[in-house]
């Protein structure tokens, strides 16, 4: 498939993957001691709900479009920095942020950020959307997945790698797979959260196998169905795979899946997964 984020921004993919990235930026920021967040696929920062593109494909609607009304005070206490960081990036409710404006606004004065955007114009895009001296943010234009290498491990130790690629190319478990053994290897204790669309279930079990023999002693996968997936329809489910996740996310999603399964069905088949491929 092609995920070109434009025609997706604000959809159940992007609720489910931005409620976890604000989770994980949460429990870092507990401790004193600096992170540093290295978003490997960034895109352009700040989608327009009433541009072209979105309105295509109207998939936000189904997604932050249903996100309005309350869910129950536990799940709530989940979506609380989620809806703060959309609260507090703006600029209205007709724009949706990417991951870097809530990555940016879960940092501290003492923590760094490295996004990475190769495609020029939403390059651009994303350093039009992000303040223009901010010295704790960095750009670069590399391919996705070099920075396995390039970047990995930070200097602070301590951290995030996010990957959000647009699954433009048919080899993009595998390389994901060869990038998560390699994370494992240069940065054991750091942490990893992997999106990825679910289209074809072989491919991901091989996926989650990989993720299994690449040596992270805790990698969990959350999943979110709308409907049945379908290989040729519209993106009804996807996944994030996180390695080293907080120790509170596993009863964070266990509060919250649920009523977001319900809240963002499309259909009768709409479920969730929560397991654990590996735990020390």
């Amino acid at each position: 498939m092609n995920y070109r984020h434009g025609f997706h921004a604000g959809n159940f993919a992007d609720v489910l993957k931005h409620v976890i990235l604000m989770r994980i930026l949460a429990h870092l920021a507990l401790k004193p001691a600096a992170f540093r967040v290295i978003d490997t696929h960034a895109g352009s920062g700040l989608y327009d709900l009433s541009g072209e593109e979105a309105e295509r494909t109207g998939e936000w609607r189904d997604g932050v479009g249903r996100m309005a009304e309350p869910f129950s005070p536990k799940a709530e206490a989940v979506l609380a920095q989620w809806r703060a960081a959309i609260a507090a990036i703006g600029p209205d409710a007709q724009h949706y942020p990417g991951s870097p404006l809530f990555i940016r606004h879960g940092l501290r004065e003492q923590d760094r950020a490295a996004f990475n955007e190769p495609h020029p114009l939403a390059q651009a895009a994303l350093r039009k959307a992000l303040p223009p001296r901010d010295n704790r943010l960095v750009i670069t234009a590399l391919d996705g997945y070099t920075i396995w290498n390039a970047q990995v491990p930070p200097n602070e130790r301590r951290g995030l790698v996010l990957v959000d690629p647009p699954f433009e190319q048919r080899d993009e478990f595998t390389r994901l797979a060869k990038g998560v053994t390699t994370m494992a290897r240069k940065w054991t204790g750091g942490s990893l959260a992997v999106w990825y669309p679910i289209k074809d279930r072989v491919a991901v079990d091989a996926f989650e196998d990989a993720a299994i023999a690449s040596g992270f002693p805790n990698v969990l996968v959350a999943e979110l169905h709308t409907d049945r997936f379908d290989a040729e329809g519209p993106l009804a489910a996807c996944g994030m795979l996180i390695a080293n996740p907080p120790y509170t996310l596993e009863a964070d999603l266990n509060a919250l899946l649920p009523e977001l399964a319900e809240r963002l069905a499309t259909g009768r088949t709409a479920r969730y997964r929560l397991e654990w491929l590996a735990k020390a």
